[in-house]
């Protein structure tokens, strides 16, 4: 049976509740993806970005993650690559989880080499050719590479779900 008109406040404890993160896509002069090593996680693979501040833009998040993460000042404009649900997770993170990707475009090796980063959170900068990522990371988050490298090479947006 319909409830009839909620204030905003009350209707939105009646719908899903989801998080936001946003982060770049860079890849090194040879077309092979930047990641980062988390200190924190338990997939420790990872692109400058992390989880939307409250009143921020999805990219207002990845460029202020970038910065945060890596040193950099990025001043390119938004190319959104993916979006990536991740649905609710019980104890471990009880939300869904809503990612946006957006491209960062081509490094050369000295703007990668100035990277600056933040210890409590990242360890070390890899770049690696598409095989050597499949052998390093988990296999949920080697999906996650190969469906944005597939959609950066062929100029679409690509949607992912992760259960």
């Amino acid at each position: 049976m319909a409830q009839g008109w909620l204030p905003p406040a009350e209707y939105i404890k009646t719908i899903a509740q989801a998080t936001s993160y946003a982060c770049l896509y860079f890849t090194d002069t040879a077309g092979r993806p930047v990641q980062l090593r988390a200190t924190y996680a338990h997939e420790p693979w990872q692109w400058p970005g992390g989880n939307m501040d409250p009143g921020e833009t999805p990219w207002q998040c990845a460029v202020r993650e970038c910065l945060e993460e890596t040193g950099m000042v990025f001043g390119g404009e938004p190319k959104l690559l993916g979006t990536h649900f991740i649905g609710h997770q019980g104890e471990a993170w009880p939300s869904n989880h809503i990612g946006f990707i957006f491209d960062g475009g081509t490094l050369t090796d000295d703007r990668i080499a100035a990277f600056v980063l933040d210890p409590a959170e990242h360890s070390e900068v890899r770049v690696h050719s598409m095989a050597e990522w499949e052998e390093m990371m988990t296999p949920r988050n080697f999906a996650r590479l190969k469906v944005i490298e597939a959609a950066r090479r062929d100029g679409r947006v690509a949607y992912m779900e992760t259960p």
